[in-house]
């Protein structure tokens, strides 16, 4: 898995992915994923929504789900940080999956690394 660094933001440990690089689309990449976020002592996970396939986006693939419990049974969390509106306008279940994501502490799909240093900010 191609990372960018690690960076902090409100005290967490938040490891970036770049724009460029394989989709994130399996439970095998979210194994890489969870790998290399370990070895960066990494808490938080920040893919652009570009380097997730479009099945991710699908709810009915189950790909959104098995990539993200995998990330979350290793105990890190996941931020999907992008523009998604477009998958959005096609789904109503994805949407109520986002707004339930958000509404916890594993999973947040933001807009920006500043959105999601906002959220951090305000759920240490």
């Amino acid at each position: 898995m191609t990372i960018e660094g690690v960076v902090q933001l409100h005290g967490v440990n938040v490891l970036t992915l770049p724009a460029d690089g394989p989709p994130l689309r399996t439970e095998a990449d979210a194994l890489d994923l969870v790998g290399d976020s370990f070895y960066q002592g990494a808490e938080l996970v920040a893919v652009p929504a570009d380097r997730l396939s479009p099945e991710f986006f699908d709810l009915s693939t189950g790909v959104a789900g098995a990539v993200t419990q995998k990330v979350v049974n290793y105990r890190l969390r996941l931020a999907v940080v992008g523009d998604i509106a477009a998958h959005l306008e096609r789904s109503g279940a994805l949407r109520d999956y986002v707004r339930e994501s958000n509404a916890g502490r594993q999973l947040w799909f933001v807009a920006s690394m500043d959105e999601l240093g906002e959220r951090l900010a305000g759920h240490r």
